[in-house]
């Protein structure tokens, strides 16, 4: 038997103090932040439909600006108060209907209330999808705007697309230029229900219709960036994926910072670098075919045959060659983990630092090991990680 004695007297003015602390206790919002909270609290869905490797590239896009915290939010997060503790929510590429089937009923009606209560939104891929208002689709319909469900899934490649006044504003050093180029994977091409409400901030140049029979002409002049207000909060969305275009990375903080209503701060040249890509390239069947054959090129014992298969990759913009190098920096070749440390600095690669920090440790040619630390260094200053 226990020997404890519950009958304590509690002070009544006490009991008052304590009762206080602990309603003040559940009061820490997003709009009550201390000096310790400076920073811009933004989370990127990982629940059910979010692909593992969007979710990674946009926190590793949001480490460009130190005025960031980025942080992975799931279901449970968010049923649990998470957004409480936030300032923007990012949903990634993926699957936009599972997406809210993993969010469920509870949590995507925590999600509106987030934003009608002044939260910030950003939806990229499958998040346009998520936002959007079309019939038969489950979703969050936070936008005024429908998806095209016929032929939805028009292909991948780098894409062209052009800045309407709005978008210049946003993205001001981007304003002396036609064509911008940006990664696509199945994107939402939009109809606008309601273009009071939706604003247009960029449009599509390309004409997107990677298989055959899907028909022509339906791309060109959608949009390709849309902006919207929901209750108190803001609305940015991307049909593309800059988080996956180097050069472009930096546009993801740059739109958390506008939902948020935060200054628009410049950001170094070494990520704004718009220049690199001056051309679209589709995937039709002849470019898979090609992105395939290099692949298997990077097996060879040849190094100058991995060389030229790097090359080849980037020069139509492989997404999935970014991973793919990152191997190469355990292949027995000096210069093939040389040309591979300098393909991953190329392409901004940054959640490959830890790869690349192993790298140099084991290296033991002086000349390469010499050469790929300066290659690490100059990807560590890209998220602000200087030694």
């Amino acid at each position: 038997m226990s020997n404890w004695n519950y009958n304590l007297k509690i002070n009544p003015v006490f009991f008052v103090m304590l009762l206080l602390f602990l309603a003040g206790c559940g009061e820490n919002t997003r709009k009550e932040k201390t000096d310790a909270q400076a920073k811009i609290n933004v989370g990127v869905y990982d629940g059910g439909g979010a692909s593992p490797v969007c979710v990674i590239e946009t926190l590793e896009a949001l480490k460009i600006d130190g005025g960031i915290a980025g942080r992975k939010i799931s279901p449970v997060d968010i049923q649990s108060g998470a957004l409480n503790n936030i300032d923007v929510l990012i949903f990634p590429g993926g699957s936009g209907s599972k997406e809210y089937n993993s969010l469920g009923q509870t949590s995507a009606t925590l999600v509106q209330k987030f934003a009608r209560e002044g939260g910030g939104l950003v939806g990229i891929c499958a998040g346009g999808y998520l936002f959007a208002t079309t019939e038969g689709y489950p979703s969050l319909q936070i936008l005024r705007a429908q998806t095209i469900r016929k032929y939805y899934d028009r292909g991948r490649g780098l894409i062209a697309f052009r800045l309407d006044k709005e978008g210049k504003e946003i993205f001001p050093e981007l304003s002396g230029y036609d064509s911008l180029f940006v990664q696509y994977y199945d994107g939402p091409m939009y109809e606008i229900l309601d273009s009071a409400k939706v604003n247009v901030t960029a449009q599509i140049i390309s004409d997107i219709a990677t298989h055959k029979g899907y028909p022509k002409g339906v791309t060109p002049g959608r949009p390709a960036f849309v902006t919207a207000s929901y209750g108190k909060g803001k609305v940015f969305v991307s049909v593309g994926h800059p988080e996956a275009t180097a050069g472009m990375r930096w546009m993801v903080p740059r739109m958390a910072r506008w939902v948020n209503d935060s200054p628009l701060v410049s950001y170094d040249e070494t990520v704004v670098r718009p220049q690199i890509n001056n051309r679209e390239v589709l995937y039709y069947p002849d470019i898979i075919r090609f992105e395939k054959e290099n692949f298997w090129q990077l097996f060879s014992n040849n190094d100058r045959e991995v060389e030229e298969a790097l090359g080849n990759l980037y020069s139509i913009r492989s997404r999935p060659s970014i991973r793919w190098a990152i191997g190469l920096l355990r292949n027995n070749s000096p210069q093939v983990r040389l040309n591979a440390a300098a393909y991953l600095l190329q392409t901004e690669y940054t959640y490959a630092i830890p790869d690349l920090e192993c790298a140099v440790l084991a290296e033991k040619d002086p000349g390469v090991k010499k050469q790929m630390a300066q290659q690490l260094e100059k990807l560590k200053a890209i998220t602000g990680d200087q030694p």
